[in-house]
């Protein structure tokens, strides 16, 4: 059982939404719940919606099949939360009973889009929607509370996403991420109600999919057709569109070590190893094998054709001119052989029903006849070409794939979680460049490059872009920001915490896995409180710099605590308490020490009872202030 049904109210966090005034001595209206992304709007209610053993989730007969997906996913994610098996069951209005979930299309409001819903939580809750998609994004909203408790504020919300495109792109050329990693972020990523996974399927290091044509340069890690067909309808269940890339003519390296013939010699004859040759009819022939056998394999409305970092220097190629003013005319340049590459591509790909998505790096002014077909869709990650003004101007849609904030490079440059949530906004192009037109920008995505493909484990990679997609989509989804600072809002994170199925990492019985926690302070946004109950020994909580800091862990419900253990990281507390509280206020000691040395302190024997644990400082060993990589808790 990973999380119980038996949670009881947890502490919410408050957003600066709109809620209703109350009447003077009538009860409090209650302030917007904890979400990531927050919600759109809320106006609060009094009381509180009670999730038990015989909550059901009930569609709307009326609506046939239209919300047969969102209903079916969340019933499970509902037994992977608790535990138990939540009975579904098609039920008009009427039927619907005090503890029930009910989604419908009846009463939607089509101005909220294709993924926006009405949230109305009384006795019940009623999720509202025009499509399964707007249903299942509701759906995420309420697993997101029952994390947090089985009693939620009552009130109701309408919520939307400003930006179509919010999600992942994954380096896998570089580096292989397995199949089973792939779909545990699909479901994280629809969690936090993003809908788009990259993957970036081959590039200098490895060509990561199993091919029939042209078995020769597949990897050894590779992901099978059968594996990306069963992620693909994973996804398709959690609205996650996946959009495969293709590296080309530049990135060919683990290709072109098969067909060397098809390498890019310079006049010098300066072999280029990563460069195909675009004067030589074998290069498409090569080209369009792979486009033919992977364009049927994945059913989403967009194939990635890469197109980025090729020649820089084209007089060093005096082949590619020829070739260009022999099929683009007298006054054609070298570079629009590039251009015609990708019109070419362009073409075979709208053949198969699809659009074309390109970077953005080689589309420059003056430097030819040709350009790319303005049906193209331009990933803007960098400064080097045209503006994202002017690609719109040229009559292109973008993304906003700008390197800072959305690029975690492995053996590289860390994310700025900060500066993502504090600073940055969704229309805000890399080099400080903005857009008038906002809805020529589909959206952004966390973009994992793996550089250095060895300088993490996949694991490691999951912990450090936790955070990042946690920022990218209250920045994406556009909601009202629900509190100033990243610091505050790292605590929404830890609130929230994963969805219902990721993998276990904590030591069974820990009752603090992936549990709500608070801190007095943390010394830097890289070291949030969460990090201290997310069973991964290589994340760590580090505090401010006083005596008295704290750490807090909200079980979701009285519990009996035998057993505490504290990880420490080298700035350890030499004296603290352990302490249990049944309401977060008024605390009693249940072990205290003067004489810690650090390491990993298991203590045992306690007796203690209460629904929150804390670690409370009095003394530290170093200048640091107090630094945990797990704070454990069991009965």
């Amino acid at each position: 059982m990973r999380l119980r049904a038996c949670l009881s109210v947890a502490a919410m966090v408050l957003a600066p939404l709109a809620v209703l005034t109350p009447h003077a001595g009538a009860d409090p209206v209650n302030a917007a719940p904890a979400t990531v992304p927050a919600l759109q709007q809320w106006a609060g209610g009094t009381g509180e919606y009670h999730f038990s053993a015989t909550t059901r989730v009930v569609t709307d007969p009326r609506d046939g099949q239209a919300l047969a997906n969102a209903s079916a996913v969340l019933t499970d994610d509902l037994a992977a939360l608790t535990g138990n098996r939540v009975k579904h069951r098609l039920g008009a209005t009427a039927s619907v009973q005090a503890g029930d979930i009910f989604l419908t299309r009846h009463g939607a409001d089509p101005a909220l889009g294709t993924e926006g819903y009405t949230l109305s939580i009384t006795d019940r809750i009623t999720i509202t929607a025009t499509t399964d998609a707007g249903a299942f994004y509701g759906t995420r909203t309420v697993l997101q509370l029952l994390h947090q408790a089985t009693s939620i504020p009552r009130g109701t919300a309408r919520d939307w996403p400003v930006k179509a495109e919010r999600g992942l792109m994954i380096d896998d050329g570089r580096k292989f991420f397995t199949a089973a990693w792939l779909r545990d972020h699909v479901k994280e990523l629809a969690y936090l109600k993003l809908n788009y996974l990259h993957l970036h399927l081959s590039d200098n290091l490895g060509f990561r999919i199993e091919s029939d044509k042209h078995p020769e340069y597949v990897s050894p890690q590779h992901l099978t057709k059968q594996e990306v067909r069963d992620l693909i309808a994973l996804a398709a269940r959690y609205h996650v569109t996946v959009v495969p890339e293709f590296d080309a003519p530049g990135h060919m390296d683990t290709v072109l070590a098969q067909h060397p013939d098809l390498k890019l010699v310079s006049a010098s004859g300066t072999v280029n190893n990563g460069f195909i040759d675009l004067s030589k009819p074998g290069a498409y022939t090569l080209l369009k094998d792979i486009y033919d056998e992977y364009l049927p394999l994945f059913p989403g409305p967009y194939f990635h054709i890469g197109a980025d970092e090729y020649v820089t220097n084209y007089a060093a190629y005096p082949q590619l001119l020829d070739y260009a003013r022999a099929h683009y005319g007298p006054n054609a340049t070298a570079k629009d052989t590039f251009y015609g590459f990708v019109n070419w591509a362009n073409g075979i790909v709208r053949a198969a029903g699809k659009t074309t998505r390109m970077w953005n790096d080689g589309i420059k002014a003056g430097d030819g006849t040709l350009a790319p077909d303005r049906n193209i869709v331009v990933e803007f990650w960098y400064n080097y070409s045209l503006s994202p003004q002017a690609l719109i101007d040229r009559g292109y849609r973008i993304a906003n794939d700008s390197w800072d904030p959305t690029y975690y490079v492995l053996g590289g440059g860390r994310i700025n979680v900060t500066w993502g949530y504090e600073t940055w906004q969704r229309d805000l192009f890399q080099g400080n460049q903005t857009i008038t037109d906002a809805g020529a920008n589909l959206g952004s995505v966390i973009h994992v490059w793996c550089d250095n493909p060895n300088a993490q484990t996949q694991e490691q990679v999951a912990a450090g872009i936790r955070d990042p997609l946690r920022m990218l989509t209250q920045q994406v989804w556009g909601s009202p920001k629900p509190v100033a600072t990243y610091a505050e809002f790292s605590g929404l994170i830890g609130r929230v915490g994963h969805n219902p199925a990721w993998p276990v990492t904590a030591p069974a019985g820990d009752l603090a896995y992936n549990r709500p926690v608070t801190a007095s302070s943390i010394e830097t946004a890289d070291f949030p409180a969460w990090n201290a109950t997310d069973g991964d020994p290589a994340t760590r909580w580090s505090s401010g710099y006083t005596d008295t800091e704290w750490l807090t862990v909200d079980l979701g419900r009285t519990e009996h605590i035998s057993r505490v253990v504290l990880r420490w990281e080298a700035a350890y507390g030499t004296a603290y308490r352990i302490e249990t509280s049944a309401d977060g206020v008024t605390w009693t000691p249940i072990y205290q020490t003067s004489t810690s040395d650090g390491g990993t302190d298991d203590l045992t024997g306690l007796d203690g009872t209460g629904r929150y644990v804390r670690m409370q400082g009095v003394d530290r060993a170093t200048t640091w202030g107090f630094s945990l990589y797990e704070f454990e808790v069991y009965r």
